[in-house]
Formats: structure tokens, C-alpha cells, sequence
């Protein structure tokens, strides 16, 4: 009889399923870890054959398996062929089935493909795995016979597949950390072409429009001043007579100043003396002509 010693399935069952296959298993463990981590562990077994099945699990679907393919093996040994022997190489990267002298593989599965595992504790000489193959959606079958090594083989895949989930567990967790440090250096870098941006808006803002510059980038001084000197220019010009002007109107000349008048007499001595005496002036008694302004 048939019987499942372990389900070996990757990513399905969850934490859950291998908490408890590894709590059930874990003082069966017959390998050191780095015998599968960094290396592999080859058997020597006889190599039944291979088949489609329908499921990618299931002992009934193993069951089924082994009836095709043991009768087949009897109608082979009827004809006198021998069941060939190969190496079954396990590790963390998976199952290989290769030809023993010349390492000629035959067939090879990462374990995230192999769905289903189980031996024959009745007659402890079978053992079998089901396997999706890579480019299509076909499950197949594999069943191998030894006498004494088909438990220690399911163990041993099962430890495979142990050390494989928890390195997915280690390398994922790893990941995750360096994915969350990315997006705090991604938003950081985000955050200073930002106030680049700004601080470079800034700047053309003070170049253009800031400290007394008009549009276009000249100061307001220069601009004054350059006005002055023109207007300074334009009054030298007038004034040296090279007005553009000046063929099509002359300059007339200025006419003649007046002779000056000769200053007026002296008043005679009586009306000194009258003034002095009385302080007082009779306007219409004076010659407009002769008096000299008092100072």
C-alpha cells in the first residue's frame, strides 16, 4: 500500500503545512544543510519509468501511476529487458535524473515544480514525485524503485525543500528591505531636484526681475545714467553749433547796446540845506532829471 509521507508542494501549502511537516520532521533530518545548499545528494535506484497523470497531487494519482508502469516493467522483462539505473541527484536547486557513468541528464526539475512526493511504506521499495513540465501545462509522474533507500530519499527531499523555503523566506526578506530602502533614496532624490528646481527658479526670478534690474537685466542706475549723458550730449551739441539745422536758418546778429547816460549833477547846495533842515521834500520842486538817487 500506498502511503504519503510527505506532501511536498511549493508556495501552496503555506507556512502553515510546513510548520507542521518540518515540526514532524525536523529530528529525521539525515543531511547537514550545507550537504544540499551547497552541493547534492545522489542515489543509486532503479528507474521504473514515467507517465502522464491527470492531477498534480493525490496518492490515488500515485497509485494509478505505479499500475501503468509496473505493468509495462513486466511485459519489458518479459522480452528480457532489464529496468535501467540511474542517479537521482537532490539539492536545493531541484531533482535530477541523470545516466550514472557519463552524468547525462535525462530529466531535471527545480523543486518550485515538483507538486507531489510520497513512498511505498508496505514494501518501502517505491518511491515516486509528480513534476509540471516547463512548457506546459502536463504533469508527469516518476517512479523509481529501491529497497532500502526510498523513505531516505522522500526525507531527503523533503529537507530540500525545507532548506529551499526557508533561503525564499531570507533572500525575500532581503529584498523587501533593500526594494524599501530604494523608495526612501528614490523619494529623497525626488525631494532635492524639487528644491533644485525651486532654488534655480529662484535665482532666474533675482536675475531678471530682483535688486533694481529692469527686463532686461540692466540696472535702472545704468539706464538713467545713459539717459543724462545723451541729453548732455544733444545740449553740447546745440551749444558748439552743429545743430543740423543750421544752413537753413541763421543766426541773426544782436543789435547795438544804447550809449550810456552820463550821471546826474549835483543838487545845488540850498536844497541840501533845506532837506537837512526840514526833513522834507517837495517833489514838484525837483528837477526829475538832476536828482541822484539817495542810497
Amino acid at each position: 500500500m500506498i502511503k504519503q509521507s510527505s506532501l511536498l508542494k511549493w508556495a501552496t501549502n503555506g507556512t502553515k503545512n510546513l510548520t507542521n511537516m518540518k515540526s514532524s520532521s525536523k529530528n529525521n533530518w539525515i543531511h547537514p544543510p550545507e550537504a544540499l545548499t551547497r552541493g547534492h545528494v545522489a542515489y543509486l535506484v532503479k528507474f521504473l519509468g514515467n507517465t502522464d497523470v491527470d492531477q498534480p497531487k493525490g496518492i490515488e494519482v500515485v497509485k494509478e501511476g505505479i499500475r501503468k508502469l509496473k505493468f509495462n516493467q513486466h511485459i519489458k522483462r518479459a522480452e528480457g529487458s532489464k529496468t535501467p539505473k540511474v542517479e537521482l541527484t537532490i539539492s536545493i536547486d531541484g531533482v535530477a535524473i541523470q545516466e550514472p557513468k557519463s552524468k547525462r541528464i535525462f530529466h531535471q526539475f527545480p523543486l518550485h515544480r515538483i507538486s507531489y512526493c510520497a513512498d511505498d511504506k508496505s514494501e518501502k521499495k517505491f518511491f515516486s514525485f509528480i513534476a509540471k513540465e516547463s512548457d506546459s501545462e502536463k504533469h508527469i509522474c516518476f517512479v523509481f524503485v529501491s529497497d532500502k533507500l526510498a523513505e531516505e530519499i522522500t526525507l531527503t527531499i523533503g529537507q530540500a525543500f525545507d532548506l529551499a523555503y526557508r533561503k525564499f523566506l531570507e533572500t525575500s526578506g532581503r529584498d523587501l528591505e533593500m526594494k524599501k530602502q530604494l523608495m526612501i533614496l528614490q523619494k529623497r532624490v525626488r525631494e532635492l531636484e524639487q528644491q533644485n528646481n525651486e532654488l534655480r527658479d529662484r535665482l532666474n526670478h533675482y536675475e531678471h526681475n530682483g535688486n533694481g534690474l529692469n527686463g532686461n537685466g540692466v540696472g535702472n542706475h545704468h539706464s538713467v545714467n545713459n539717459k543724462l549723458y545723451s541729453t548732455h550730449l544733444e545740449t553740447k551739441h546745440v551749444m558748439n553749433g552743429n545743430d543740423n539745422h543750421k544752413a537753413e536758418t541763421p543766426l541773426q546778429p544782436l543789435p547795438p547796446l544804447p550809449p550810456l547816460q552820463p550821471p546826474p549833477s549835483a543838487l545845488p547846495r540850498a536844497l541840501n540845506r533845506s532837506f537837512s533842515e526840514n526833513q522834507s521834500v517837495n517833489l514838484l520842486d525837483l528837477d526829475i532829471s538832476q536828482t541822484k538817487p539817495i542810497v
